[in-house]
Order: C-alpha cells, then structure tokens, then sequence
C-alpha cells in the first residue's frame, strides 16, 4: 500500500466500527490481556485501531510527544466505543511513567528508530514479557545484542511486528516452499523499492506529498526519518524484504547469515526533488544526503543459499518489494506475477500466470481468517491484523511469539552491517550469530497451521 493512502485508510478503519463485526474467533476469547502503546503516531494509529477492534485486548495506556498524534488516536478510541485509556505525555522520557503501570501484559512499540532499543530495554527491566516493536531494532550492532542479551535475561519475548512476512502471496509460496514444489531452494531476492520522497519531505502540515520540509519544521515521519538519509549509508529498512525469504530458508532455525556485502549508489534523488518541488534556492536544497539512492546487499547463508536486497526509496519508482525465490524446479518472480515449474508448467521456457497457483497453495492462515472485512480494515490488506494477531495470540497462550528476538536482530542487523561494509569500501563482512549456535537445533514453526 501506497503510504501516502495511509492516512485516510486510517480514518475509514476508524468509521468501519459501526459497519464491521470485531473479531470474534480468537482462542480463550473470554481471557483478555492488557496492552499499552507506546507511540501513537501514523502508524501507532493502525495498531491501535486494530487493537481495539480485538474483544481479547484491553488497550490500557498509551503514550506519544506529539499532541496532534495523540488528539487523532484518542478521536479513533471514541469512535470505537472502548473505555479511555491513560494517558502518558509531553517528556521524551514519559513512556517509563507508563511502564510503572502494574497491569501491563503486554506492549507495543511505535516510535522512531532511534527509541526502539532503549523502549524494549526499559519494557523487559520493567518487568514486561511481551513486547511488539515496530521495525527496525535498533541503530547500531550493540543495540542489536543488547536487546538480545536483555530478553535472554528477562526470559521474554520480542517481536519484531514486520508485518510483511503475512502478505497472502508470500505465505503461499511459503507454503509451496515447505512443500516442495520449487526443489531445494538456491537463490532468493527482495528489497524495499518504494519511493519515500513524498514521505521523507512535508509541509509541516499533511505528512505525504506537500512540500520539501523535513526536521524540526516536519510533520509525522519527515520530522525524525529523513536525517537518517542525511546521515547513514546502508539498507537502512531491509526487514520488508529479508523478513518472508528468511522463513522460507530457515534462518535462526537449522539456516543463518554468515556474511554480506553491500554497494551503494551516489545520491542524487533527495536533492532533485528539493529543486523540483522547492526550488534551487530552498535552504534544503544545500542539505548533502548521504544515503545512496540504490543500495544493493548479497548475503551468504550456513546452508548454501544467496540472498539479494536492495534499498531504493528515493527515486521516482512504482511500489515493489521484488520477491524471488528460486529453486531447483523452478521459481515464483512477483514483479511479473508469474511461476514457472520445469515439467509442469504448460509451456517449456514460458511463465505461467502465479494466481492459479497461489490459489492452490493458498495458507491456511488466510484460508481460515481472511475476509473483506479483515483485509479492508486492518491495513496494509490485511497483513496488519496477522501480525498483531500473532502477537496478541502468543500473548494470551504464554507462548513463544511467531517471530522472536533472534529474527528480530538477524533481520534488522543487516542495517549496520551493511553500512559498514559499504564504509570499508565495499568488503564482505562477517554475520553475528545472535543464537550462539542455537540455530543448528531450533525448529521453524512460523505459520505451520490456521492458528497464528
């Protein structure tokens, strides 16, 4: 989904209260659990209205800085006819008042990059053992380990809320993957091809498409995400990608990273669209952005496997997260919609349409809970309800969570990998194994049933 349909998606979520029916099939549905979030903004809103539509979940506090963010969040829990929740405000540090709440089971992260490690920290010291965060995990390689050691300390769980590892494609060919029908898989793609240039640049006002402000002067994510461009060279978001093609090879269970390298373009896109929408002599248009506008990341799997990434958020391009996985028999290309099984396919060397088969292997995860209603108002088609369900379900059964905080840092860490191989010039550089050694023993139950 486009992100500059974000915001009235959300407001048609919120008045399809009264329309749709909550959910209703969840397991122990008269167990409920308590959550908080913290972090309310654009996407903390898509959390929260999923949330409330949950009859299992009590949303009981919620935090954000920003006053308007809040005023939307709290019209979304009016419009929802659930009780208010507490609210934590104004210190960049509120969120700790929220964490001495005593009834918390659960949280939910939302917040800038940068806020994601200390706020998981300071979630498992307070004594939480479930805790959801927005990607990515962290900025640095310490952060990553940090929140590694940390969870392995408090016995809980982290997970990741990477939301694309639900879409109903990518669990189909999950789903054909575990069932063979593309061989042994050899070779896998993705990226983050998406162009964030209306979204890293506002007016201060509407946060897509409205100007060429970004910092103190912008609104939503053009406020704290864009000086990451002016500051970093990497994948600075590679878990959209990475995350589905991970499950599909077993990483962290049985499969990992053992090293990659990245290439980064130079940067030109940022700076033309300034002139572009701005004019030469905005004061933006001096502004010298780091980030290459490609970057492109290869990584070498313990089981043989290669995989591909790119980065590519700030030239004109047409949304695409590029899946490929490829195989002995055959492979599944989604920029072409297509399929191609060697002697099975109708025409030897031709692509066969993908829909006939992500029919036929469709997952029971989506053959169980997919509906109009789900996939109209939970977000991102449907995908956001999964993610969230997997979480809340995991959190009500006290069980591991469908994505765990070896996933979370594996996916994440290639952000500060890649920018130090990019730094060195390019050179291959070593994967840290966040399971020390674990992964040789530990079994992949990612969306093995209908349940979560």
């Amino acid at each position: 989904m486009e992100r500059r349909k974000f915001v009235k998606d959300t407001a048609l979520a919120a008045a399809a209260f009264s329309i749709i029916p909550s959910v209703r099939l969840m397991a122990n549905e008269d167990k409920k659990v308590k959550l908080a979030l913290i972090g309310v903004g654009l996407r903390g809103q898509a959390h929260l209205n999923n949330l409330l539509r949950r009859n299992d979940v009590d949303v009981i506090a919620i935090c954000d800085i920003d006053e308007r963010m809040l005023g939307m969040a709290t019209d979304i829990i009016k419009k929802s006819g659930k009780p208010m929740p507490q609210i934590f405000k104004g210190d960049p540090h509120a969120y700790r008042k929220l964490l001495e709440l005593k009834n918390i089971d659960g949280i939910v992260i939302a917040t800038p990059w940068e806020w994601h490690t200390p706020m998981i920290i300071d979630s498992l010291q307070a004594g939480i053992k479930y805790v959801g965060t927005e990607v990515v995990l962290g900025i640095t390689l310490d952060d990553h380990w940090k929140v590694v050691h940390e969870a392995e300390k408090q016995k809980a769980n982290v997970m990741m809320l990477e939301n694309a590892c639900y879409f109903r494609d990518v669990l189909a060919v999950l789903n054909m993957v575990r069932q063979n029908v593309f061989g042994e898989i050899i070779h896998l793609q993705a990226g983050y091809q998406h162009d964030l240039r209306g979204v890293k640049f506002n007016n201060g006002i509407d946060p897509y498409d409205s100007g060429v402000e970004f910092g103190e002067k912008g609104f939503s994510e053009a406020r704290w995400r864009t000086n990451h461009s002016v500051h970093r060279n990497g994948d600075l978001y590679p878990t959209h990608g990475v995350g589905p093609v991970a499950t599909m090879i077993d990483i962290n269970k049985g499969n990992r990273f053992l090293s990659l390298n990245s290439f980064a373009t130079k940067s030109r896109g940022l700076h033309d669209y300034i002139v572009k929408k701005g004019g030469e002599n905005h004061p933006n248009a001096k502004v010298k952005f780091k980030l290459g506008d490609i970057v492109t990341t290869q990584i070498n799997c313990a089981n043989g496997e290669t995989i591909f990434l790119q980065h590519d958020t700030n030239l004109p391009r047409p949304y695409s997260l590029g899946y490929r996985v490829q195989g002995t028999k055959g492979l599944w290309m989604q920029v072409n919609h297509s399929i191609y099984i060697e002697d099975i396919s109708p025409k030897h060397h031709e692509w066969d349409d993908e829909k006939a088969w992500l029919e036929k292997y469709d997952h029971p995860l989506w053959k169980r809970w997919a509906n109009k209603d789900t996939e109209s108002a939970a977000g991102h088609g449907g995908i956001d309800f999964f993610v969230l369900h997997g979480f809340v379900e995991a959190l009500k059964r006290r069980l591991s969570t469908p994505l765990d905080v070896y996933d979370a840092a594996a996916w994440s860490a290639i952000t500060p990998l890649s920018e130090t191989s990019i730094e060195l010039g390019n050179e291959t550089v070593d994967f840290p194994d966040f399971t020390s050694g674990q992964w040789m023993y530990r079994k992949n139950n990612f969306c093995i049933n209908d349940e979560y």
